[in-house]
C-alpha cells in the first residue's frame, strides 16, 4: 500500500565497516538502494523512520518516498534488514525501487472475525490455518489486509483462499484451496485404563475322573530278609 510518507536519506560516498559505526554513530544507519532497472546506490538513513514504517499497519507492504539528497526521489519498499543480536537496533536495510506501472508480488495477511455457529451450537473448535496470501497486483492496489467472516461455518466447513475478495489488479499466487480455517469436532479425552489384577488362582485339587499324577523320584523298594550269618 502505498503511503505519502517521505524518508530523506544521504548518499554515503563510502562503504565498510569503519564507515557503517561512523554512519551510526551520527543517528543513522548504513542502506542500500537498488531495483528499477538502475544502479544501486549507498545511503543512510533514520532508523526510527524505518522501523515505524515496518511496524505499521501495513507493514512490509508500505510503499513509501525516499529523498536521496542530490541524487533521486523514488517510492521503494523495505525488503531486508539486519538487527544487532543483543540490542535489537536496526544496523542495516535493503531498499527496492518500486516501478508504479508494473505489477508486483506480495504476502498479504489473512485475518478471521465472528464466532462461528459449529462452535456456538455443536460444540467445535475454531482452527486457524493459514495467515497470510501470496498476490500479484499494481503497487497502488496492495490491500492492507483481509478479514474473513467465518460466523456461519459449521463443523466440517471450512473458508479458503477461493473465498477472499478480488479487485482491480489483484490476482491470486497461492493456491485457491488453501485453507484459511476451519471448524472441527474437539477431541474427547482419553481415559487411561484401569490396570486389571489377575486373582491369584488357589491350587485346585484334582477333579473326579482325573488321573493322579505321580511325582517323579527315586522309587521307594521293600526291605530285604536278613541273610542268616555264616557259622
Amino acid at each position: 500500500m502505498r503511503r505519502d510518507i517521505t524518508v530523506a536519506a544521504q548518499p554515503r560516498a563510502s562503504r565498510g565497516k569503519n564507515e557503517a559505526r561512523r554512519t551510526r554513530k551520527h543517528g543513522l544507519v548504513p542502506a542500500v538502494v537498488y531495483g528499477a532497472f538502475k544502479d544501486p546506490v549507498t545511503v543512510a538513513v533514520s532508523p526510527r523512520e524505518i522501523m515505524q514504517i515496518v511496524h505499521s499497519a501495513s507493514g512490509y507492504n508500505t510503499i513509501f518516498n525516499l529523498d536521496i539528497e542530490g541524487v533521486e526521489n523514488t517510492p521503494v519498499m523495505v525488503v531486508d534488514q539486519q538487527f544487532d543480536p543483543v540490542r535489537g537496533n536496526l544496523l542495516h536495510a535493503d531498499l527496492k525501487r518500486i516501478d508504479l506501472t508494473k505489477r508486483i508480488r506480495v504476502s498479504i495477511p489473512v485475518s478471521t472475525t465472528g464466532e462461528p455457529k459449529g462452535v456456538k451450537t455443536q460444540g467445535g473448535l475454531l482452527e486457524i490455518v493459514t495467515r497470510a496470501a501470496e498476490f500479484e497486483c499494481l503497487p497502488d492496489e496492495i490491500p492492507e489486509h483481509f478479514i474473513v467472516d467465518v460466523s456461519e461455518l459449521l463443523i466440517g466447513q471450512s473458508k479458503r483462499f477461493s473465498d477472499l475478495p478480488m479487485s482491480g489488479s489483484l490476482k491470486l499466487v497461492s493456491s485457491p484451496e488453501t485453507v484459511i480455517a476451519h471448524v472441527v469436532t474437539m477431541r474427547a479425552e482419553e481415559v487411561a485404563p484401569v490396570a486389571e489384577t489377575a486373582p491369584v488362582a488357589a491350587e485346585a485339587a484334582p477333579a473326579a475322573g482325573e488321573p493322579e499324577v505321580i511325582k517323579k523320584g527315586k522309587k521307594e523298594e521293600p526291605a530285604e530278609e536278613a541273610k542268616p550269618k555264616k557259622k
